[in-house]
């Protein structure tokens, strides 16, 4: 009897399976996304510039106002006294012979200096009624502010002879040059010949005219 043949093992080779694919769609996705995530970035950095761009234009708008307000407080102070800035008042005193005693003081809110020693006085428009320094009185700027006041004297007539001009009216100024002198009326009516005045003085005592 003829030996069994050995069984044929038949070797079949089955499909390999299939490989997942990576997904990169959605990996590219996301890294558009982070691509987006910059853009809000640079938005804010251009935000941050136009933010800074109107905060120093504010800070310089601050800084003209501050300037503005430094000015106007200073407006007034420490100033050369011009007459406006003075209320200016004559009385007849009968010292020395008779003379006219102007009060000066400055006007509300104002602070200012005599920085003028001598006064610019004359009755009339001639120079024959110009009065003439006699250098009594104060020799320092006096300072004028509040209740503070000045004096000077002013005496019409220094002559014994009968002539004369006579003048209701005196005029006065802080300086030769003032633009804006005052016409004070007098309280009695002068006779004028070679008139003379004195300094400013914070003492009545001092703008008493005298010729020596």
């Amino acid at each position: 009897m003829p030996a069994a043949s050995a069984p044929v093992q038949a070797h079949i080779r089955l499909p390999a399976e299939p490989r997942a694919v990576e997904d990169t769609s959605n990996s590219s996705a996301r890294s558009v996304g982070n691509g987006g995530s910059d853009s809000p970035s640079s938005g804010d950095s251009q935000s941050a510039g136009g933010s800074g761009s109107s905060g120093s234009s504010d800070s310089s708008g601050s800084d003209d106002k501050t300037a503005g307000a430094g000015d106007g407080a200073k407006s007034g102070y420490g100033q050369s006294c011009g007459t406006n800035d003075l209320d200016l008042t004559v009385t007849s005193e009968s010292q020395a012979g008779g003379y006219y005693l102007v009060t000066g003081k400055a006007k509300s809110g104002i602070t200012c200096y005599l920085d003028v020693n001598t006064p610019s006085v004359s009755f009339g428009s001639g120079t024959d009624g110009v009065a003439s320094p006699v250098g009594q009185g104060g020799a320092d700027p006096i300072k004028l502010t509040g209740s503070a006041v000045a004096y000077t004297g002013i005496s019409p007539k220094t002559t014994n002879s009968d002539a004369g001009k006579e003048f209701e009216n005196v005029i006065i100024a802080t300086t030769n040059d003032d633009p804006g002198p005052a016409e004070l009326k007098l309280p009695d009516t002068a006779t004028v010949d070679k008139p003379i005045v004195t300094n400013w003085a914070t003492s009545r005592a001092e703008a008493v005219p005298v010729i020596v």
